[in-house]
């Protein structure tokens, strides 16, 4: 992997955007059939509210949305994030009702959830993600589903009410190494990241736990191999990576652009250190073929719990 030299980390932004980051907008049928959608269930995706590259893909080609739920202003300011901040309205009780409808219509086999943080509220907003998947299950109980939640402020018994309603994968992102956590979100902590996604895996190790970091804010390569390792430890299973690309001339500032065989080193040295997946490209964002993610870990876990009764039963009977 090429290693930048600490002038290059801090040099300027550079002003060509790569021909690999370079993605048309695909409007399809089915993409304007889904916003259609989107709007009149009056719900929110973060695919449209942090301006994601994916979404002429994942709305046009692959029929998926990630639902942002409690509002669509956040109650923190993030220096990366194209989410509006202020002072967010009371959670609409019917928001979890919809959302599950939403993904009943769509005929969602894995949906994916996250919100904006809401440390207005006395549990961030935890109950009401419990809610969500539990309508979810109401009315489509063969689809699986992922949550990606903001951190709590560390509060781990918002995190056991979410994971009491047994979400498939609970998702919380690092964002970003811990040296730039000041700069890039200085109300987050990285020990309340770890911790959660180590008290998530203790709470239920069925669930599978996931992380993401963007790139090209400053970092090195060997501070974000650094994180994967801390991810690794508190037993992560899924990891995501992908390049900072500025919102708006108001957000920070991108120090360099990764290339893919950069990307495709970080995938190679994530599988080594024992992730079950690594989703690592310029273009990869947190939920970025999710679907696909988990069509695949849950075919292996299954694959691997029916292995193991082939084996144990028959020492089960004979002792």
């Amino acid at each position: 992997m090429t290693r930048p030299s600490s002038q290059e980390s801090s040099s300027p932004r550079p002003q060509r955007r790569p021909e690999w980051l370079r993605v048309p907008l695909r409007e399809s049928p089915a993409y304007h059939e889904l916003k259609r959608l989107i709007r009149s269930a009056r719900l929110h995706t973060v695919c449209e509210e942090a301006h994601c590259p994916n979404i002429g893909e994942c709305w046009g080609r692959h029929r998926t949305a990630t639902f942002l739920i409690l509002g669509d202003v956040c109650t923190r300011a993030c220096r990366f994030c194209n989410v509006r901040s202020g002072h967010p309205a009371p959670p609409d009780p019917e928001e979890p009702r919809r959302v599950a409808e939403a993904v009943r219509v769509l005929g969602l086999r894995h949906a994916v959830v996250t919100s904006v943080t809401r440390d207005d509220l006395p549990d961030g907003g935890a109950a009401h993600f419990a809610e969500v998947v539990r309508q979810i299950r109401a009315l489509s109980p063969e689809c699986t589903v992922e949550v990606l939640i903001p951190d709590f402020q560390g509060d781990l018994e918002a995190l056991r009410v979410v994971m009491d309603a047994r979400p498939d994968v609970l998702n919380h992102n690092v964002e970003t190494v811990p040296r730039l956590f000041p700069r890039v979100q200085p109300r987050n902590r990285y020990e309340w990241s770890l911790a959660i996604l180590e008290r998530a895996r203790r709470m239920n190790p069925a669930v599978l736990t996931k992380s993401g970091l963007m790139v090209g804010l400053g970092e090195t390569p060997e501070e974000v191999l650094a994180v994967m390792a801390d991810l690794r430890r508190v037993e992560v299973d899924v990891l995501t990576i992908g390049q900072y690309l500025q919102p708006t001339r108001h957000h920070l500032p991108i120090a360099r652009y990764y290339t893919p065989d950069e990307f495709e080193e970080f995938r190679r040295r994530g599988l080594e250190m024992g992730f079950r997946w690594v989703e690592s490209g310029p273009l990869v964002r947190s939920s970025f073929h999710a679907g696909e993610q988990m069509a695949r870990l849950f075919h292996h876990r299954d694959a691997e719990s029916a292995e193991e009764h082939r084996v144990l039963l028959p020492q089960i009977f004979k002792d």
